[in-house]
């Protein structure tokens, strides 16, 4: 036998390249036809921006219910009162004559302006339980501020 016969032949040294080329290696390969990817792009661009809008969203919600509690625990504790509030009771908040004050009275028994009525949480939070309707929150801070 000679060094050429095809027996002698060791196919573990060739590089099975045309497996991996992006173009075909000879006439009898299959053709290559590169695809289109825009639609996936764009599918997948349009999903992405959907649900980043969405946590965008509830990110601003939760800000908003933040800020409305720092808010309110703000005013609660700036009001006048000459008591120290238990955890878990319910308290009242009114206007009296320009001044806020919270009391443990109903806003039944007293005629003030009623504000809303909060509880003391175990971590020195104040819980709103009931808001009036006709106090709004974020147009005090706004005036409160200036």
């Amino acid at each position: 036998m000679t060094n050429a016969d095809p027996i002698d032949f060791d196919l573990a040294q060739t590089e099975p390249r045309g497996n991996y080329l992006p173009y075909p290696v000879s006439r009898l390969a299959a053709k290559i036809i590169p695809q289109d990817l825009t639609n996936f792009k764009s599918r997948g661009v349009s999903r992405v921006e959907r649900e980043l809008q969405q946590e965008l969203i509830e990110l601003r919600e939760r800000y908003m219910r933040v800020i409305d509690a720092f808010n309110w625990n703000k005013l609660l504790y700036e009001a006048k009162f000459g008591f120290e509030p238990v955890i878990g009771e319910m308290y009242h908040l009114y206007d009296v004559e320009g001044n806020y004050h919270l009391s443990m009275i109903e806003p039944e028994s007293w005629h003030q302006r009623w504000i809303g009525s909060f509880r003391l949480n175990a971590d020195g939070r104040w819980q709103a339980d009931k808001v009036s309707e006709d106090f709004d929150l974020r147009n005090f801070v706004s005036t409160s501020v200036e």
